[in-house]
């Protein structure tokens, strides 16, 4: 079984995927944490001539296990990260690697913002989780804020939205919403009932899928 779970930062995607991937058993995947790690890699470089030439290389050898989750999930990286998927090269070989990681035996849990339309368009189930800029940007610096990160809520909102901004115009195809995918908004849900709406959707869907083989 595979399920795309889509959306946009600090939507309450990762969370929930995490929840899930643990109560099916499903080996799961942040694909966030891989642009996010070019983009970290590339922090410092971004401003040279030849910089999609850089992110292209550290893509095409990136292992994901030399970074820090916690660098990784910055306002910086998340920043550094849009640009970077821009890159059509960077994209990918980077979806080849999400690719693999989809196709296990057992099948896999993968979220980001193109699974549904791109990597995985075959998924059992599909989820697009999403939230008001201000929700999101209120939980994204309440975790910053935990870290010991020093950010204020206008820095996180103005940072998400420049995010959603540049996802959506992505040329490379970074943030569409697969037209089978069932919608799920967090804004006014905790983790727990997030987690609940989610379970039942997915659990609604294998039903019928099951109901009509």
């Amino acid at each position: 079984m595979i399920i795309a779970i889509d959306g946009p930062a600090a939507s309450g995607k990762g969370t929930i995927s995490k929840k899930l991937a643990q109560h099916f058993a499903l080996p799961h995947m942040d694909t966030g944490l891989l642009y996010r790690a070019v983009g970290y890699a590339m922090r410092d470089d971004l401003d040279r001539p030849d910089w999609e030439k850089l992110a292209i290389e550290k893509a095409q050898s990136l292992e994901l296990s030399h970074y820090h989750e916690d660098d990784l999930t910055t306002a910086e990286a998340g920043v550094a990260a849009s640009k970077v998927a821009r890159v059509p090269e960077v994209r990918t070989a980077l979806r080849e690697v999400q690719i693999a990681f989809a196709q296990q035996e057992d099948g896999a849990i993968l979220d980001g913002r193109d699974i549904g339309t791109r990597i995985c368009p075959d998924a059992d189930v599909k989820l697009y989780i999403t939230a008001d800029a201000e929700t999101r940007a209120e939980r994204r610096t309440k975790q910053l804020n935990a870290r010991g990160v020093d950010v204020t809520f206008d820095e996180i909102l103005a940072q998400i939205e420049k995010r959603d901004a540049d996802d959506k115009d992505n040329p490379a195809g970074a943030f569409y919403v697969a037209p089978d995918a069932h919608l799920l908004d967090t804004t006014k849900l905790s983790i727990e009932a997030a987690f609940q709406a989610a379970l039942e959707l997915v659990n609604d869907v294998l039903a019928q899928e099951k109901s009509t083989s």
